[in-house]
């Protein structure tokens, strides 16, 4: 039995799309490989096949394919960002 790798992805912006977040997961080495892992079904998001390779994924939500597990979290501010104070 396969051990399966569990990755955090820490999420800048809004979202990223299934293709690039695979690619830059490392789960594939090109954004071609990414997207015909996606269009040959091999993907999941939140537990449902997702055959779009440019869905947009958001923070919280999980990525699974054989053989790896990707939750999408927001990734948190850095010092010296906006503040409040003023």
């Amino acid at each position: 039995m396969t051990r399966l790798q569990q990755i955090t992805f820490p999420l800048r912006g809004e979202f990223i799309t299934l293709d690039s977040l695979i690619k830059a997961c490392g789960l594939a080495n090109s954004g071609g490989q990414a997207k015909a892992m996606v269009a040959d079904g091999l993907v999941q998001v939140d537990g449902q096949e997702e055959l779009r390779k440019t869905a947009k994924i958001r923070a919280g939500q999980v990525v699974s394919m054989p053989g790896a597990r990707i939750r999408v979290e927001a990734d948190a501010p850095t010092e010296g960002g906006a503040s409040d104070a003023g």
